[in-house]
């Protein structure tokens, strides 16, 4: 298990290598990844990251999703160990057979560390939890939603350290999203998902999950969401072919906005096509801005793998 004192450690310790090495970082503007090229994605809303317009979007969003974490069923997952997880069956899943929805899989931050099955919707972690159950997602986007939770974060440490409290990333899959991947399987198993449509969102420790699980499980996931991800053994050239949306607020005091830029340029100059929204004068809590972007559920559910 993986104290949350730790972890936070980990989380500041992202590389702060250099980052002029991309094309161009337009604060708060969005690119298109085509290596020599820079094309305009979708829209963000409008007004300044800070702006009262802005802040009014993230203002609605909470005032319109509260409740709705209490449509999540609880669950567990038993592998090599239990996995609490929460998952939310859409209304269209009672539709006739044979009709197939996607999934997005929710990985939490670093304050959603435990096995009570109800950090991973709280807090922080309810802008990325909750946004696919709004109605007017669902009408437009009837989708699953799974948000597992994991005491050990989701990347691979070195076991022999994190005894001793020193917490130390290595390659490979973590231990978090094998039990994730297998979760994930099951599911495919039991409810009529389009293995064509499945999504990971993640932020801060869970960003750094989602560059992990996309890297072990090439081609599988149609599009990901990453927000601030952490230090993990991947540096953003894994899966290239995978579309990534990646945010990033560029005043973060807990993961070095690097961390996001150097990825993005790495996965740029490998041939992949991210996009990048780095926000000006936000902190570490940019999955607010993130989750709010009126045209993200769009461009996640236009994705096929």
């Amino acid at each position: 298990m993986i104290p949350r004192r730790a972890a936070l450690r980990l989380l500041g310790s992202a590389s702060a290598g250099a980052w002029f090495t991309t094309a161009k970082f337009n604060l708060g503007a969005v690119f298109a990844a085509r290596p020599g090229e820079e094309t305009l994605a979708p829209p963000l809303a409008p007004g300044t990251p800070t702006s009262p317009e802005r802040m009014a979007l993230i203002d609605a969003f909470k005032r319109k999703s509260e409740g709705l974490q209490d449509n999540f069923e609880a669950r567990t997952h038993k592998g090599s160990w239990t996995m609490p997880y929460r998952l939310f069956r859409p209304e269209a899943a009672s539709e006739p057979a044979g009709k197939k929805l996607p999934l997005v899989v929710y990985l939490h931050g670093s304050g959603g560390l435990g096995d009570d099955n109800l950090k991973q919707l709280t807090l922080g972690n309810a802008f990325g939890t909750r946004v696919w159950l709004l109605p007017e997602n669902q009408r437009a986007f009837p989708c699953y939603v799974v948000a597992p939770q994991t005491d050990r974060g989701w990347v691979r440490y070195d076991e022999a350290k994190v005894q001793k409290g020193i917490i130390e990333v290595l390659s490979g899959l973590g231990d978090g999203n094998k039990m994730a991947l297998d979760l994930i399987d099951a599911l495919l198993r039991e409810f009529p998902i389009d293995n064509r449509r499945i999504y990971v969102a993640g932020q801060s420790m869970g960003g750094a999950g989602a560059w992990n699980i996309i890297a072990y499980r090439p081609k599988f996931f149609a599009g990901a969401i990453i927000c601030c991800g952490s230090i993990s053994g991947e540096d953003g050239t894994e899966s290239a072919g995978t579309p990534v949306w990646d945010f990033h607020g560029d005043s973060d005091q807990t993961v070095p906005v690097s961390s996001s830029r150097d990825r993005i340029a790495a996965r740029r100059k490998a041939g992949g096509h991210p996009l990048y929204t780095e926000y000006a004068g936000v902190d570490h809590n940019v999955w607010q801005w993130a989750f709010t972007e009126p045209a993200l559920p769009q461009w996640l559910f236009s994705q096929r793998a």
